[in-house]
């Protein structure tokens, strides 16, 4: 071990640039095994790229016959982790999280792990050091869940969770995995519905349908919203949503699609108070501005968002809006999004749901 003084975030693993970047902003991490004293080794069981990388992959990868390449996919995989020392894409930027078992703990660690947790990791693959040792070869490629061996590290300021024993660790993993969109949704709800002569905030979520996209929607009856708007791409992702109770009205259209998107969500209701985009397509950052009233929110959680065309977007429409960057992070984010789960039945079999197609 290097004579190095540890970083609680992490600089010391920071081997290019070294010591001019952080861990995420970085080319490329020491990811050997040995830990520092305030360090946590994990030891791996699943990856879980996030939904914007692996769109951009399985994209890439996918010939005009339709057809995906899995094997060139996940060696593409293996190559950024093992080039990187961490799993970034370099095209996104993103990562993603993982589960696994804790091995060791230094004894300086504040993270409030023991070996032998069963743990999910709360902060991204893209600053986090990674090694995979097995080739990747229960992965076809044809999913965002990767079957993996190998370790991670945890730096002092890094956060994770250890899985809860009533509930699988694939679905507690779903959930982990955009915990920090319905924290925040709530959040925001909350502090509209709490300004004084306030009629309840009117909430429109882009992807509703989907993980964070649900779990927004419910976050968002919970804390208070009034008429909630669910988008939708196309008739079978809104039927996922018919009949659930999570929105008040369900919408099918192109959140790319400026003009298409806001009549759309005027027809449903008027425009938004506050504009929720969990998509991982690129391109709906006007969409998004133009469906939100004046002095109204835009919350992005995508990684496939433009945060220029956001801000220059705003500017040229001459929108009054307040823009917030879904950072993922909330105190208590992920004992609240699994208690959301836990509570709403129809959130739960929209996981489940998802959970069975990834696994069929």
């Amino acid at each position: 071990m290097s004579n190095t003084p540890s970083s609680p975030v992490g600089l010391h693993r920071v081997l290019d640039p070294a010591g001019a970047a952080l861990p995420q902003a970085a080319r490329r991490l020491d990811a050997r095994p040995e830990i520092w004293p305030d360090e946590v080794r994990v030891r791996i069981e699943t990856l879980n790229l996030d939904a914007a990388s692996y769109r951009q992959l399985a994209e890439k990868h996918t010939g005009t016959d339709g057809v995906l390449d899995g094997d060139a996919l996940r060696q593409e995989v293996l190559d950024i982790v093992a080039e990187r020392g961490k799993m970034q894409n370099p095209v996104t930027g993103s990562g993603g999280m993982l589960i696994g078992t804790v091995e060791e703990v230094g004894p300086q660690s504040t993270l409030g792990l023991q070996p032998g947790d069963h743990v999910a990791t709360l902060v991204s693959l893209s600053l986090t050091p990674l090694v995979i040792t097995d080739g990747l070869e229960r992965w076809d490629g044809r999913s965002e869940r990767v079957p993996a061996q190998g370790h991670a590290i945890l730096f002092g300021r890094s956060i994770a969770a250890v899985l809860p024993e009533d509930l699988s660790p694939e679905l507690a993993l779903m959930v982990m995995d955009v915990c920090g969109a319905p924290a925040l949704v709530a959040r925001v709800v909350e502090e509209y519905a709490a300004r004084p002569g306030a009629q309840a905030p009117s909430v429109c979520v882009l992807g509703g349908a989907g993980k964070s996209g649900s779990l927004s929607l419910a976050a968002a009856g919970a804390a208070g919203a009034g008429r909630r708007i669910a988008v939708v791409p196309n008739e079978r992702e809104a039927a996922l949503l018919g009949g659930t109770g999570l929105a008040d009205a369900v919408v099918v259209a192109d959140a790319r699609s400026p003009l298409g998107l806001s009549e759309a969500v005027v027809a449903a209701g008027g425009t938004a108070d506050v504009t929720v985009v969990c998509v991982d397509v690129p391109g709906c950052e006007q969409p998004a501005i133009l469906s939100t009233a004046q002095g109204g929110t835009v919350i992005f959680f995508s990684m496939a968002t433009n945060f220029a065309a956001a801000a220059l977007g705003a500017e040229g429409l001459a929108a009054d809006v307040r823009m917030l960057v879904g950072n993922g992070y909330v105190p208590g984010h992920a004992d609240y999004a699994l208690d959301l789960l836990r509570g709403n039945a129809a959130v739960r079999a929209l996981f489940e749901g998802r959970l069975e197609e990834h696994t069929a």
